[in-house]
């Protein structure tokens, strides 16, 4: 571990979902089913492809990092001077699906936007849910 690692913060949050891999899969992978639940985008699952997530405040600018088909799905994610990296680990359970989201290298001064990572991935999240209730 670098002194920057450990210079660094996350913001971790796991659910439970009552569907399998495949179909949170594809709301984490398909542009349509990103945007009813996250944001509007032009993702592509390519290593390597740049996108960006839309809002009425403003853009994420993001890079598909790492791609293991139905177990991890990682982008960085910048946006007002803070530079990160997101996440998604799936994992088969006896009643659907465990999602492990991981937002990590927030640096210490950046406080707020840690904060609001917190509480906007926990709601980006509850509607994920509803997304996949609707599939």
């Amino acid at each position: 571990m670098t002194k920057a690692d450990k210079d660094t913060r996350s913001v971790f949050v796991e659910r439970e979902f009552a569907h399998p891999p495949e179909k949170v899969w594809r709301a984490l992978t398909q542009p349509e089913l990103i945007a009813d639940w996250l944001m509007q985008n032009d993702f592509r699952l390519e290593i390597g492809h740049a996108f960006s997530f839309s809002a009425e405040w403003g853009e994420i600018d993001c890079r598909v990092e790492e791609v293991e088909f139905q177990k991890v799905l990682s982008y960085t994610w910048s946006a007002f001077d803070v530079a990160t990296v997101v996440t998604f680990t799936l994992e088969p359970t006896t009643k659907g699906t465990l999602l492990r989201m991981e937002q990590s290298g927030f640096l210490r001064d950046q406080k707020q936007a840690l904060g609001g990572a917190k509480g906007g991935w926990t709601a980006f999240l509850n509607n994920l849910q509803t997304t996949l209730d609707q599939l």
